[in-house]
C-alpha cells in the first residue's frame, strides 16, 4: 500500500490531532471533583456494556443498522448497495471479507481529499499501525467512531481500575502511563490528516477531557520544550527519570512488551538517572530541584542488588494494567519480582487499530466480553482460511475453547475488514463470548502441517512445565534447512542441555497440532531445532528498534518472525542442541 505518510512537526501535531471537538467538557474544580466525574464515566459506559451482554443479537442487530444509516450513501455503500440491505444475511451477500489492504482503493480516494468515500462524516484523523503484510495501516477516525464506538470501550476498559484501585485517579501523579504519549511527534497524510496510532490520540484536543489518560496529567506527561523533539528511546528515559522522583502506584502498559522492557531500562540507566536527580537535570538542564536524598536512596537501593528495579524506584507499586495473554504469559509471573510482591496484573481492555474488541471483566484474570455494542463482530474458525466470501459466525453461535479469526465492521467506514488476530472464547456472560487473544493470523508449514503461534505457545509452556525449565520468551520459524522446525528459546534458568525440553516441545506440538504430528509420522518434517538463548537477546532487540525510531506501542512481541537480521542478532554467540 502507498505510504501516506509525511513527517510533521510536534507542533503541528497539538494544533489538532482529531480536528473539531465532539462534546464540552467543563472545567473542575479540583482533581477531587474531575476523578469523581471519570469515575462515574467510566461506570457508566462499563454499565451499558455489561447491560448489551444477555442479548448480543439485539446489540449487533442495531450496531448494524446504525452503520447502514451512516454509511450507506457513501461511495463504497452505493458500489455494494448497501442502501438495500436489511439484515446480517444481507449485509454479508453484500459485502466481501476484504484485508485492510485491499481498502486501498477508497483510501487512496479519501487521501486525496474525495468526500463520502467510505464514511458520510469526514475522517479528522487516521489510525496508524504496521499490518501483518508488513504496509502501514490507515484506519479512518470519525467523530462519530469515536462517539459511538471507541470512547465507550475505552472508559468501559477501566472499569476494574476504578473499582479495585479508586484512589489511582485522585493523584495526576500516581500512575504511569507507558501506553499512552499525545504529545510525541506525529505523522501526517498528504492531506494533513494526522496520522497517528490510537496511543497517540490527544482527547483533550478531541473536546474528550474526561478521556485524557490516566498519568497524561502528571509533571513527566509532556516535556520541556527544550526535550520535546527527542526520539522514542530518549523520550523513554526522561518519562522515567520525571517518574522516579514521584510516588507511582499504578503503570499502564497495555503492550506487555513494554513491561518486559522496563526493567531492563532501569537497569540501564540507573546511575544517568540518580546522576540526574543528585543534580537537578533532565536531559542534561537544569529544570528540578536537585535531591540529594532521593538519589542516596536510590543508589542504596541499586547497590544492595546490582540493579534498580521498578519496585525499589516505587515500593508501594499496586497495579499493572497490560495485555497479560499471548507471549506475555510466559513472563509476566517472573516479573512480579520486579515489581513487588504487592502488584496485581490487571487485563487491559483488547482492541486493534481497526476497532474496540473486548473490555475486561471484574473477577476474570484475563480476556474480556465483546464490545457487542460498538462493533458488529463476526468469526471464522482458525483452521479455516479467510476467503472474501467464507462462512461466518455471530457472536452468540461461537464456542467455548475455540479459536476464531475477527471480521469487524464498524460506523468508522469498516466494512467486513479482516482484522488478522486471532482470538479464543474462555467463557460466555450471558449470551456474550469472553475471548482472550490468542496469536496472529499466520502459519509455519514445512510439510503441510499448518502451524499456528497459539500451537507453538501452548507446546512452549507445556514443555517447560514437563521439564521444570521456565520459558520466558520465544521466536519460532521454519528451520533454514527445510526439513523442521526452528525455535530461539530464553529460560529463566539457562539449561546446561536443552535436549529434554526439544523432545517436550516435539511431543507437545504434536498433541497441539494434528498437521505437525502427521507429519512427524510420516516422515516428512524432523524434530525441531531449540536454541538457548538469554531473555537479554530479547530486549537488546526491542531497545535496538526504539532506538531506530519506533515508538515503545508499536513494538510488540512476535512468536513468528520473518526477519532474518532479528533471528541473527538474537542468537548470536549462542548453539543450537540437536
Amino acid at each position: 500500500m502507498t505510504d501516506h505518510r509525511r513527517p510533521t512537526t510536534d507542533d503541528r501535531h497539538r494544533q489538532s490531532t482529531t480536528g473539531r471537538a465532539m462534546t464540552t467538557d467543563r472545567t473542575f474544580a479540583s482533581a477531587a471533583e474531575r476523578a469523581e466525574a471519570y469515575r462515574r464515566r467510566v461506570l457508566l459506559e462499563s454499565g451499558k456494556a455489561l447491560a448489551s451482554l444477555d442479548d448480543p443479537r439485539a446489540a449487533q442487530a442495531a450496531v448494524l443498522a446504525e452503520i447502514l444509516a451512516t454509511n450507506g450513501d457513501t461511495a463504497f455503500g452505493r458500489e455494494h448497495g448497501l442502501a438495500g440491505v436489511r439484515d446480517a444475511a444481507g449485509y454479508r451477500r453484500a459485502t466481501p471479507i476484504r484485508g485492510h489492504e485491499e481498502f486501498r482503493p477508497w483510501l487512496e480516494r479519501v487521501h486525496a481529499g474525495e468526500r463520502g468515500v467510505l464514511t458520510s462524516e469526514e475522517p479528522t484523523a487516521f489510525f496508524a499501525s504496521s499490518g501483518t503484510t508488513g504496509g502501514e495501516k490507515s484506519i479512518p477516525v470519525t467523530a462519530g467512531f469515536l462517539r459511538r464506538c471507541f470512547l465507550p470501550f475505552y472508559f468501559a476498559g477501566f472499569a476494574q481500575l476504578v473499582r479495585h484501585h479508586p484512589d489511582l485517579p485522585t493523584r495526576d501523579d500516581a500512575v504511569l502511563n507507558l501506553w499512552q504519549d499525545p504529545h510525541s511527534p506525529a505523522a501526517a497524510t498528504l492531506g494533513g490528516r494526522p496520522h497517528i496510532g490510537p496511543s497517540q490520540l490527544d482527547f483533550a484536543k478531541a473536546g474528550e477531557d474526561l478521556a485524557v489518560g490516566l498519568g497524561n496529567r502528571a509533571p513527566w506527561s509532556r516535556l520541556p520544550d527544550e526535550l520535546a523533539g527527542a526520539g522514542p528511546w530518549e523520550r523513554c528515559y526522561l518519562r522515567l527519570r520525571m517518574a522516579a522522583e514521584h510516588d507511582v502506584r499504578g503503570i499502564i502498559a497495555v503492550n506487555p512488551a513494554i513491561a518486559a522492557a522496563l526493567p531492563h531500562q532501569l537497569a540501564h540507566w540507573w546511575p544517568r538517572m540518580v546522576r540526574e536527580i543528585r543534580d537537578g537535570t533532565v536531559g542534561g538542564l537544569a529544570i528540578r530541584p536537585p535531591d540529594p536524598g532521593r538519589a542516596a536512596g536510590l543508589e542504596r537501593a541499586a547497590a544492595r542488588r546490582g540493579t534498580l528495579r521498578p519496585a525499589d524506584v516505587w515500593p508501594r507499586l499496586e497495579l499493572l494494567l497490560t495485555w497479560n495473554t499471548y507471549v506475555s504469559r510466559l513472563y509476566l509471573p517472573g516479573l512480579r519480582e520486579e515489581y513487588g510482591a504487592d502488584l496485581h496484573i490487571r487485563p487491559a481492555p483488547i482492541g486493534s487499530s481497526e476497532g474496540p474488541l473486548a473490555v475486561p471483566l471484574s473477577g476474570r484474570a484475563s480476556g474480556g466480553a465483546l464490545m457487542v455494542s460498538g462493533c458488529l463482530y463476526e468469526f471464522i474458525p482458525a483452521d479455516e482460511r479467510i476467503e472474501p466470501w467464507s462462512d461466518t459466525l455471530e457472536p452468540h453461535e461461537l464456542q467455548q475453547g475455540q479459536e476464531y479469526h475477527v471480521v469487524v465492521s464498524h460506523v468508522g467506514g469498516l466494512h467486513r475488514c479482516a482484522v488478522r488476530d486471532i482470538v479464543k472464547v474462555v467463557g460466555f456472560v450471558g449470551a456474550t463470548p469472553v475471548v482472550e487473544y490468542s496469536c496472529r493470523d499466520g502459519l509455519v508449514s514445512v510439510a503441510g502441517e499448518r502451524v499456528r503461534e497459539s500451537h507453538v505457545l501452548r507446546a512452549v509452556a507445556a514443555a517447560g512445565d514437563a521439564t521444570g525449565l521456565a520459558v520466558r520468551q520465544v521466536m519460532y520459524r521454519a528451520g533454514t534447512d527445510a526439513s523442521r522446525h526452528e525455535a530461539a528459546v530464553a529460560f529463566a534458568t539457562p539449561p546446561p542441555r536443552t535436549r529434554a525440553f526439544t523432545a517436550a516441545l516435539d511431543e507437545e506440538l504434536c498433541r497441539e497440532a494434528p498437521g505437525y504430528a502427521a507429519a512427524r509420522r510420516s516422515g516428512a518434517l524432523a524434530e525441531p531445532l531449540v536454541h538457548a538463548v538469554p531473555v537479554e537477546a530479547f530486549w537488546r532487540e526491542w531497545r535496538r528498534r526504539v532506538e531506530d525510531g519506533e515508538r515503545p506501542t508499536r513494538v510488540k512481541d512476535r512468536v513468528f518472525r520473518d526477519d532474518p537480521g532479528a533471528w541473527t542478532r538474537v542468537l548470536s554467540g549462542t548453539e543450537a542442541e540437536r
